[in-house]
């Protein structure tokens, strides 16, 4: 195993919507992310489970099992608590917002995303510069 990070970090994009995931996976491979889909809570649960990405990408309303079950659940568990998680809803409200937070989310963003808004929230919490390159910290050495 490498302590390099992966110059194309993981991202698990969980919605019932086939266009919102199509539209997510172009948007985020077009900067250079690896894209991994689930169709719902249940099934984005089992995906991360069985492979951790290094970014969740969730919608709140889907079926089996919602957004905000599917994050607290996740959250309980050592190897995934960690994983950063931009939720994405049609739901504009303030509690929506603070519901997701208080479920595990990092990040809320409302239906229709912009792609330069989505792109920088995901470089933000996977650890890339704003420019899509690798950000490194002050005490390491090359």
């Amino acid at each position: 195993m490498t302590d390099r990070p992966d110059p194309q970090p993981r991202v698990l994009v969980v919605d019932d919507a086939v266009t919102v995931r199509a539209y997510t996976r172009q948007v985020l491979e077009a900067d250079g992310f690896r894209v991994d889909e689930a169709v719902n809570g249940l099934d984005g649960l089992e995906h991360a489970l069985a492979s951790t990405p290094d970014l969740l990408i969730v919608d709140i309303n889907m079926q089996k099992m919602d957004g905000y079950t599917m994050l607290r659940r996740l959250r309980q568990e050592q190897t995934l608590r960690d994983v950063p998680a931009i939720m994405i809803s049609t739901e504009s409200k303030d509690s929506d917002r603070d519901k997701a937070l208080l479920a595990g989310a990092n990040w809320y963003f409302v239906k229709p995303v912009r792609p330069a808004d989505l792109t920088a929230a995901a470089r933000l919490l996977t650890g890339r510069r704003p420019d899509g390159g690798r950000q490194t910290g002050g005490g390491e050495r090359s």
